[in-house]
């Protein structure tokens, strides 16, 4: 192996032994956010909406371990580089290292919780002090380095620097530079994991006791067919999509919530200001646009927290407001007319959910919840900001990025039982699952075998107009193969059209179909 590429070894191994002391870093501190995942965070607030949207759809919320992986590899790329620049003039890496630590640095400041200066520290540092010993024991073996160790001006194929014993030294190189890798690997691992970056947790919070409760969760479908979806979604259960590489943390003392902009008066909330109002309970069923026919990103929950109709009236919509639009700690932001929030459809700044505190993923410690609309336009967590515009005055995250500008949920219904491809003795088969057209009501699901009519099905009382509905029926079916389909009608008449569409840009359509085989 020529020293080239052992020059690019140290300099990839100086790079993620630097990053990989950063991680354990920030993890060890909690508050601080990952230097590693404040970069990934800034190439997804650059990357074009294709490619995003491409992201999510193929790879769901694999997409974060792909960024992930695909943030290495870029520093594994400027590994490279940084090898062969310290194999020329060792001052220029240090130099290198600095800018890239400082980059790091300049990336974590974005976020909610802002980087300290031991996170760039433990960067600059892990990674100087790694690519120096390696640069060193590579100088011994000749080539470029060794020419810089006698001086930068030094003959051009110099011999200075080779040692007799060059075999045994470049043995001792790759070992010692895989057991760098190695507890670069361990090392970031414990960071990510032991540390701060599993999921956050919520601080100690006391709810207070709604002033408007639901009664208890009866007749729910899934205690006599587990495998159809509850009425409530476990929060653990609850899909997750959003455009957060790394959980913001957020400490409900500092937080803010300010409604601002085409407003009579402004309004600033703390969290205590939040949870002293008259909360309400709210079921609703919330959606993601990315979602394909038949998919699980839907999940219902029963949502505790103010009417957000209520301190817009407090805030005073001037007649110019047309928007309504949520803005993150993190910069995400999300658009939806300001009559949908006025219009009596149970909207709520959500500070719980099945009766805990929101969890980190989901917003801690605010968000919104608004039913009938997808989450890319509607669903921001971890609330800090709600500005009042015209309709033309600003476009959200996702709007530039290729997406519909109103997100409107579509009607839809998908097969729980029996799953595709699921062999069965009997030939009288029991059929059932969920139909969605939140705040519209879903008013009849009919299912199909193979070509056959269209049949109605039972539907059971949902939870609320804005929630799923459970339904089931039965299939008699000869011994064979078949399909079976099933589509909804919403209460306003509309029938779930047949598609095919993908979620782009507005949300799938198509009729949810299994196969089964009769034995």
């Amino acid at each position: 192996m020529p020293n080239r590429r052992l020059a690019s070894l140290a300099g990839v191994v100086a790079t993620f032994v630097g990053i990989a002391v950063a991680e354990l870093a920030a993890g060890s501190l909690v508050t601080v956010p990952s230097p590693l995942d404040a970069l990934g965070q800034q190439v997804v607030a650059l990357a074009p909406g294709g490619i995003l949207t491409t992201a999510i759809e193929v790879l769901g919320p694999a997409n974060r371990a792909v960024l992930l992986g695909s943030s290495l590899l870029v520093a594994g790329v400027l590994g490279v580089l940084l090898g062969r620049v310290a194999a020329a003039r060792f001052v220029a890496a240090v130099a290198l290292v600095g800018a890239v630590a400082t980059a790091a640095l300049a990336a974590s400041l974005t976020s909610p919780d802002a980087a300290v200066p031991t996170v760039l520290l433990a960067l600059a540092a892990s990674g100087w002090a790694t690519l120096g010993s390696l640069h060193a024991l590579l100088a011994r073996l000749g080539g470029p380095a060794a020419a810089t160790s006698a001086g930068a001006d030094g003959p051009e194929g110099s011999d200075v620097g080779i040692a007799a014993n060059g075999a045994v030294d470049r043995r001792r190189f790759l070992r010692l530079t895989s057991g760098l890798g190695l507890s670069a690997a361990l090392a970031g691992t414990l960071g990510r994991t032991t540390f701060g970056f599993a999921p956050a947790s919520v601080p100690d919070v006391t709810l207070p006791e709604p002033a408007s409760t639901l009664p208890p969760i009866r007749g729910d479908l899934a205690a006599e067919l587990p495998e159809v979806t509850p009425l409530l979604t476990p929060v653990d259960d609850f899909f997750r999509i959003d455009a957060a590489i790394a959980l913001p943390r957020v400490d409900p003392t500092d937080w803010r919530l300010r409604i601002h902009g085409l407003v009579d008066r402004e309004l600033e909330f703390t969290y205590e200001d939040l949870l002293e109002r008259d909360l309400v309970e709210v079921d609703a069923t919330i959606l993601c646009v990315s979602n394909e026919v038949g998919g699980d990103l839907a999940g219902t929950a029963r949502w505790l927290g103010v009417p957000l109709v209520e301190l817009l009236d407090e805030a005073g919509p001037t007649a110019r407001a047309e928007q309504v639009v949520g803005r993150s700690v993190d910069g995400w932001t999300g658009g939806f007319p300001l009559e949908v929030a006025t219009d009596g459809r149970p909207a709520l700044i959500a500070v719980a959910m099945n009766d805990v505190p929101l969890p980190v993923r989901h917003g801690f410690p605010a968000r919104l919840v608004v039913p009938g609309l997808y989450g890319y336009v509607s669903a921001t967590k971890w609330l800090q900001d709600i500005e009042l515009t015209t309709w033309d005055g600003f476009d959200g995250y996702w709007v530039p990025r290729g997406w519909a500008k109103e997100g409107p949920v579509k009607t839809m219904t998908r097969i729980d039982l029996p799953g595709s491809g699921d062999r069965v003795e009997d030939s009288e088969l029991v059929v059932a699952g969920v139909a969605w057209a939140p705040v519209r009501g879903i008013d009849q699901v009919e299912i199909r075998v193979d070509d056959g009519p269209w049949e109605p099905v039972e539907l059971l009382p949902p939870l609320s107009e804005a929630t799923w509905v459970q339904w089931r029926g039965t299939a008699s079916l000869s011994t064979g193969e078949h399909t079976i389909a099933a589509r909804a009608v919403d209460a306003q008449g509309a029938i779930q059209p047949e598609g095919p569409a993908p979620p782009a840009p507005d949300g799938a359509e198509g009729w949810h179909t299994v196969r089964v085989e009769v034995a």
